[in-house]
């Protein structure tokens, strides 16, 4: 089994987590850590480990993106 543990900070852990849970598969935890949102991947090959890691990335990219933005409903 590979496994790679993915450890970022943010100002919104929470929001940013929130975002990212339902994207992960099977293989993946998200959890909150003081201000850092910790990514847990195992996978069975090296090649599998890669292409999840990747993938999270990008998605972790556009969660801490929206997070920053303050999102304002037009319904009041």
């Amino acid at each position: 089994m590979r496994r790679a543990e993915i450890r970022t900070t943010h100002d919104s852990p929470e929001r940013v987590a929130n975002a990212l849970r339902p994207d992960n598969t099977d293989e993946m935890t998200t959890r909150v850590e003081d201000d850092a949102v910790v990514t847990t991947v195992e996978r069975d090959t090296t090649g599998g480990l890669q292409a999840t890691v990747d993938d999270y990335v990008v998605n972790l990219r556009v969660a801490a993106q929206l997070a920053n933005h303050d999102i304002r409903s037009n319904h009041e």
